[in-house]
């Protein structure tokens, strides 16, 4: 049992998937857990040298200790992009990776669609649709405007792209900075103060860390443009979301769109429910048909290359946290 590869695939959706492992390796010994409950006693008892795991049912609950203790794993795939929900970990002791890039595409569209529902007052023009009132209206362009990308990561990257393609000027910041395509400015996140006020748009794609978390606090908010949106695709807790709360009911800014919450499900008492200046979705913007498939190749992928003692894809750092 010592020499052969066990591997615990940890997720709500296993079907099909311990054929497609055992297609790239057919001597893997797999086991599937689809509860948070479960996991601890699998791990104690089957000794897997990998697991798989999808953060499926949110963060309270989450098996970490499972994963991270005495007996873990040495290799913990994640699912998805996030590993905050991890903690810290020794990496000396375990590698985890995760499935960075899948879904950057996506969460970019998400971003671009949220301004655009603002710059061209959807809202506004379904209620007119709605009354069967010809109003005469303006709109406002993308193009010409700057965009603020906290967290130039993938998915930062892949809407500088269609940013600049909508003819956006593009700034953000990243943890080293260095000159990079489609961005037109590159800093610091030192630099984060200075770059708020001049952004039209801020889009929050960084990972949430010990040094990310409050990021967007209520001085920058106070910071932001009137007319100013914010698409907060990140994870709940970078941006302080009373303070956003805050400026949002005073129309002190234009508009967020915000897929991600301190607390999820988001509890009925938010006031963000009751905000028309305000799109809400369920931390979805990641989710498309097809991200699991991608998700999945990279992790059979880097099974496979864990086997060969090769470098694996998407290691992450637990305090850079990606």
């Amino acid at each position: 049992m010592a020499d052969r590869l066990r591997v615990v695939l940890h997720t709500d959706a296993p079907d099909g998937l311990t054929a497609r492992l055992h297609a790239a390796v057919p001597e893997a010994e797999v086991q599937l857990c689809t509860t948070y409950e479960d996991l601890p006693d699998l791990i104690a008892q089957f000794a897997p040298q990998i697991v798989y795991t999808v953060r499926f049912a949110g963060t309270p609950g989450y098996p970490r200790a499972a994963l991270f203790g005495p007996r873990g794993p040495a290799l913990v795939c994640n699912g998805g992009v996030g590993t905050d929900h991890f903690g810290l970990w020794d990496p000396e002791r375990t590698t985890v990776t995760n499935a960075a890039g899948v879904a950057a595409g996506m969460m970019a569209e998400y971003v671009l669609g949220g301004f655009l529902h603002f710059t061209l007052d959807i809202p506004g023009l379904a209620a007119d649709q709605a009354q069967r009132v010809w109003r005469a209206r303006t709109v406002r362009p993308l193009a010409g405007a700057t965009l603020l990308i906290v967290g130039l990561g993938q998915t930062g990257q892949a809407l500088a792209a269609r940013a600049r393609a909508f003819g956006m000027h593009v700034i953000g910041t990243r943890a080293r900075p260095a000159a990079m395509e489609n961005v037109d400015e590159v800093h610091g996140p030192d630099q984060l103060d200075t770059l708020i006020p001049r952004a039209d748009f801020v889009a929050v794609c960084t990972p949430l860390t010990d040094r990310t978390r409050a990021m967007i606090g209520p001085a920058q908010i106070a910071a932001l443009r009137p007319r100013a949106v914010l698409a907060d695709v990140s994870r709940g807790g970078v941006v302080d979301q009373t303070a956003l709360a805050r400026a949002l009911a005073a129309r002190a800014i234009g508009g967020a769109v915000l897929d991600v919450f301190e607390v999820e499900p988001l509890p009925q008492d938010s006031p963000f429910w009751d905000m028309d200046n305000v799109i809400l979705s369920p931390h979805c913007a990641s989710v498309y048909d097809g991200w699991e498939t991608a998700s999945f190749d990279i992790f059979v992928d880097n099974v496979t290359r864990w086997q060969a003692g090769a470098d694996l894809r998407n290691v992450v750092d637990p305090v850079r946290g990606y």
